[in-house]
């Protein structure tokens, strides 16, 4: 049995992975919930959603103590946060999943740029592995701290990385757009978020500068081998989850739908979570709600000889809590899909 604390358990990424699970074969058992706000509450009366599932309470955080009472550590506080945890429980010999963005890129020169903060344990940084297991499966079985990817960034890369990694598109001209439901921000009230600014609304934000475009283009580059650049530009709408970005990538040679769709086939035959959708089919946002899959699509435009590329994921899913789950599988040797294998929730 490994016991997993949970640092952060009454947000939404961590009340997500309390809720899968809670679906897991038990190899993998929930030994400690924390939370600053709710602690000495039961967290079914505050996660009404876990009752019958979950009966213990909420604590405070003592960090002194976690080697006495768990395996691993999954960490569900916001960046910069989190830096501040990780030495200290690395030092009690004590595994790591992040859920935050604080050990994600390679440089620590590219976080401070982007984060505007500085990073107080950056020479952690080159042992963290980056947690897409597409990408990096066998690294994650081994690895001491796994830095779990952002939602934006595993939609971008998934719905991009199949002809990127065979070489036939230009690396200088990715355009990503993405669209994410509201819950994307987190619980707390803002006036970017609030009910009534969201409704029948959709609205682009953080034009060339969220912080996520370092993180896809690491990614991208090093499936590339080669620098790529991306523009990237979000965009909230009226939903609480979901995210589908659409990747516009110019070929470098001619090629037709199937073609490429026989690439994307070939290169996630064996990827439990990633669902390479028929010609005609375009990924939507709701087969895969409440789930860790990736739905990937895709049309080639031989007018203008670019490739448009969809992925859709629920972004406290496979952009988060259900990533998280599928890390600790490969990291303690459990079916990579315990606890995972639910469908998405329609309508």
């Amino acid at each position: 049995m490994i016991k997993v604390g949970i640092v952060g358990a009454s947000g939404y990424s961590g009340s997500e992975l309390l809720r899968f699970l809670a679906n897991h074969s038990g190899k993998l058992e929930v030994a400690l919930c924390t939370s600053e706000t709710y602690a000495g509450q039961c967290v079914d009366s505050v996660l009404p959603n876990l009752r019958g599932f979950v009966s213990s309470k909420f604590e405070a955080l003592d960090l002194d103590s976690l080697k006495e009472r768990v395996d691993v550590v999954v960490l569900a506080v916001p960046h910069k946060v989190a830096m501040s945890f990780v030495p200290q429980i690395l030092e009690q010999g004590l595994r790591i999943v992040d859920f935050s963005a604080d050990y994600r890129l390679e440089d620590a020169n590219t976080y401070e740029a982007w984060y505007h903060t500085e990073h107080t344990s950056a020479e952690l940084m080159p042992q963290a592995i980056y947690g897409l297991p597409e990408r990096y499966r066998a690294k994650i079985r081994d690895a001491q701290l796994v830095a779990n990817p952002g939602c934006y960034p595993t939609s971008a890369t998934l719905a991009a990385m199949p002809l990127v990694a065979e070489g036939v598109v230009k690396l200088d001209s990715i355009i990503v757009d993405s669209k994410s439901g509201i819950s994307g921000a987190g619980p707390k009230p803002r006036e970017n978020t609030h009910y009534p600014n969201r409704e029948s609304n959709v609205v682009a934000y953080n034009i060339g500068s969220h912080r996520h475009t370092p993180e896809i283009e690491q990614e991208l580059s090093a499936v590339a081998s080669a620098p790529v650049q991306v523009t990237f530009t979000p965009h909230l709408v009226p939903m609480t989850r979901g995210i589908l970005s659409t990747v516009y990538m110019r070929l470098t040679e001619e090629m037709s739908t199937e073609e490429a769709l026989g690439i994307y086939s070939d290169f996630y035959e064996h990827e439990p979570f990633v669902r390479v959708l028929p010609s005609g089919a375009y990924p939507e946002t709701k087969a895969v709600l409440g789930s860790n899959y990736c739905d990937v699509g895709l049309e080639v435009d031989s007018r203008t000889r670019r490739v448009v590329a969809m992925a859709a994921i629920d972004n406290l899913g496979k952009g988060a809590a259900g990533a998280v789950v599928q890390n600790l599988n490969l990291m303690f040797g459990l079916d990579e899909t315990d606890g995972l294998k639910v469908p998405g929730i329609m309508p």
